[in-house]
């Protein structure tokens, strides 16, 4: 039944009323209820020394979780199982290292947007050639496929059109942005306590109906049946010979390209980063520790639900007219459908949870949107002299106009049609490895020139390009035995062997890091000075609680990868 009832719209509207009275609280409380401090640009967009450890992991986890995770990821977890779990559980240690090496110099250099940091670290052509880059990325694909694809699963539920959705989503976004960082922040809390509340109870059903189709009953036994019905499902590390290999290609999960995603989205994104760049070292690695320990949990809320989808369709719990049949089969309306069938008020519940986690993301992308464009395009070209009053204003139309040009464009991009979690993944992996080896390098090698980050960025673009399609003109079947893969029987006979994304990712860093360590051996030995940053070793110790977080992090990653390998 694609209706919610009374009882899903009262509790629906408590959290609505929850989460916009507490913003409101905390604006009003920031601003001693007569704006004196809105003239702050820094306290606007940053949010400066007034976050939490708490308040910013909350915010991480909530601005990262979106419909691309619980439709998405869901969907993904219906159609290879377990095994995309590696995004959520390879993040927790990269967040331990970009807590422990990255945050450290930017908050030592007093680094606040990324293109700050490359016209500090190389000059102002880079870093205008990248703010216009992230700001055409945020609003054209980012923005739009979380409003997009976040109007469609609310949508599926709600029974609402899809243009309503799209408009309530953007508007309930800008309620909370309007407010600053710190009211994202604060709200933000709620925001992933309904998240996960909401998430887990339909983890709980989900697990409880598979036990129940099999005449049990409770969570554990429905684990138990999953795993025994659905053994191919629980694996991390898949064979070549497995239909999904080209996603998620063997041990590259562990040693290859899904560090490049990984470390690049936590460690060099204005999205994320931003949450953590107005506190104190010691209150942001604990936040991000904390966001950390969040990410282990997300699969049980998010890929779990879609094993058991996937359980239950075999079983003939659900039908064509839920999933589609034959080549129509759409796994991405796995969630959508477990939800459809929650009690009334659980219900009302998990939606809330889903919209959450969309309006959570949007507010989070619009202000780093608003961010990027107020300090390095508006104060740097149009008006550097322009007061911390007129920046904040600056600020609050940004988002505004970022989120309508969301909605109006949104419908036209065909989001809905270009697949799930993955397609957006290997996607964002054509500019990902030239980004990450110019902040990496940037980073650790005070040689690094700015021509060498100006080739990483145009250059790695196009080696990916041409790894994508240079299948199409030669027969690569020869390299099958080195990781070359085949997408089909069919393209294997007619050799269209292909490297799957991760693995060129992997491939398109390694050549841009060669690339800019020669191009910047050769500009340093014609007399070129490089601007490095300040970075010292004592920055990278961490405080004890911190290295005693991380260790248990690691031990239950590795009990993970043991036990599901």
């Amino acid at each position: 039944m694609h209706e919610l009832s009374t009882l899903d719209y009262v509790v629906f509207f408590v959290y609505f009323l929850i989460v916009a009275g507490y913003g409101i609280w905390v604006y009003r409380r920031k601003t001693g209820h007569d704006g004196t401090l809105e003239g702050d640009s820094k306290d606007y967009f940053l949010a400066e020394g007034s976050l939490t450890w708490w308040a910013i992991g909350s915010s991480l986890i909530a601005s990262n979780i979106s419909a691309e995770q619980f439709v998405g990821m869901s969907g993904s977890g219906f159609a290879i199982g377990l095994a995309i779990s590696t995004y959520e559980w390879m993040a927790a240690l990269t967040l331990v290292i970009v807590a422990t090496f990255f945050i450290p110099v930017y908050l030592k250099n007093k680094i606040f947007t990324m293109p700050q940091f490359l016209h500090q670290r190389y000059n102002g052509t880079v870093a205008m050639i990248m703010a216009i880059f992230w700001l055409a990325l945020y609003v054209v694909v980012n923005l739009t496929s979380i409003l997009y694809l976040g109007a469609i699963a609310v949508s599926s539920i709600s029974g609402l059109s899809l243009t309503f959705c799209m408009g309530a989503l953007a508007i309930f976004a800008v309620i909370i942005t309007l407010g600053g960082m710190k009211v994202i922040g604060f709200t933000d809390v709620i925001q992933v306590f309904f998240l996960i509340l909401g998430g887990l109870a339909t983890t709980y059903l989900a697990l409880n109906l598979v036990a129940e189709h099999y005449g049990q009953s409770g969570v554990l036994a429905g684990f138990s049946q999953m795993t025994k019905l659905a053994d191919d499902h629980f694996h991390m590390i898949l064979k070549r010979d497995d239909a999904h290999y080209l996603d998620l290609p063997g041990l590259t999960v562990l040693l290859g390209g899904m560090w490049i995603v990984n470390l690049n989205y936590w460690g060099c994104n204005q999205y994320i980063t931003q949450r953590a760049l107005g506190a104190d070292l010691p209150t942001a690695r604990n936040g991000i520790l904390f966001a950390a320990f969040l990410k282990l949990l997300m699969p049980v809320i998010v890929v779990l639900p879609g094993i058991a989808a996937y359980v239950l369709y075999q079983a003939g719990e659900f039908g064509p007219a839920e999933f589609g049949a034959g080549a129509d089969l759409n796994p991405d309306r796995a969630y959508p459908v477990l939800l459809n069938i929650l009690p009334a008020g659980l219900k009302g519940l998990s939606f809330a949870a889903l919209t959450a986690a969309v309006v959570a993301s949007l507010a989070g992308k619009a202000n780093s949107i608003a961010t990027i464009f107020t300090l390095d395009i508006y104060k740097k070209v149009i008006n550097p002299e322009a007061s911390e009053k007129k920046l904040v204003s600056v600020g609050k139309i940004t988002v505004v106009v970022a989120m309508v040009l969301g909605v109006l464009i949104a419908p036209f991009l065909g989001i809905d049609k270009k697949g799930g979690f993955q397609f957006i993944q290997e996607y964002t992996g054509f500019v990902s490895p030239g980004i990450f080896a110019m902040f990496i390098l940037g980073f650790f090698w005070k040689k690094t020139t700015s021509s060498a980050a100006l080739f990483a960025t145009i250059g790695g673009f196009a080696a990916s390009v041409f790894l994508k399609f240079l299948p199409r003109f030669v027969d690569l079947q020869f390299l099958a035995p080195i990781g070359f893969s085949a997408p089909s029987q069919d393209a294997a006979e007619k050799g269209m062997y292909v490297i799957p994304f991760l693995d060129r990712m992997g491939i398109v860093f390694v050549f841009c890091v060669v690339m800019m360590v020669l191009i910047s051996l050769l500009e340093t030995g014609r007399g070129v000075q490089p601007k490095g940053l300040e970075v010292d070793a004592s920055m990278f110790r961490p405080h004890r609680s911190f290295a005693i977080g991380s260790a248990v992090i690691i031990v239950l990653l590795t009990a993970l990868y043991t036990i599901y390998w």
